[in-house]
């Protein structure tokens, strides 16, 4: 964690153990704010509006954690949930960060016009988050927070469904491991 960073004092422990994961993002400005609600998602990752004018190593991003999220029919506080879940949320979304910073002006707006517009295209930039983060390291908190997902009977079918969908799969993150762990 550095003083580029603005995280609330409530999750700076979770947040910060992340950021522990992506030493590259030690200089990189990101925000982390609650929101009241976000649609179809507990976090997103985005550069904020006046970055975009700004050079890649310039930019300042902002990871939105949806103050509650439903399971079911109940909503809970996303603060409450447990911490390995947390932080494999983040360690996502930070994910999305390092993407983003490989990206021209250009290929970013063109970027999010396809995530708007393309379901392969989301497929693509989920997966892509997930393999950032499994490439430094933090593939027992993604599988815990798939897990937590999957495995949870109070999670409703249509959550899972979009999860299996969009994401890697537990076996597909352990075959990026073996793949990373054999190169080593």
């Amino acid at each position: 964690m550095s003083a580029q960073h603005k995280i609330p004092a409530d999750i700076k422990t979770n947040v910060t153990k992340a950021l522990a994961y992506y030493p590259q993002l030690k200089d990189t400005k990101i925000e982390f704010r609650f929101k009241k609600n976000i649609k179809k998602s507990t976090m997103q990752a985005r550069p904020t509006f006046g970055s975009f004018f700004k050079s890649r190593k310039n930019r300042n991003y902002v990871i939105l954690i949806s103050e509650k999220f439903k399971i079911a029919d109940k909503e809970f506080l996303t603060r409450h949930i447990p911490d390995a879940i947390f932080i494999g949320w983040i360690g996502h979304e930070l994910g999305h960060i390092m993407d983003y910073q490989n990206r021209s002006k250009l290929n970013l707006i063109w970027f999010g016009l396809k995530y708007l517009f393309s379901q392969n295209h989301i497929v693509e930039a989920e997966r892509a988050a997930d393999s950032f983060a499994v490439a430094h390291g933090m593939e027992d908190y993604i599988l815990k927070t798939k897990d937590f997902i999957l495995n949870n009977a109070d999670i409703t079918q249509s959550y899972k469904d979009r999860i299996k969908k969009y994401y890697l799969s537990p076996e597909e993150i352990m075959e990026l491991v073996e793949h990373r762990d054999g190169l080593e």
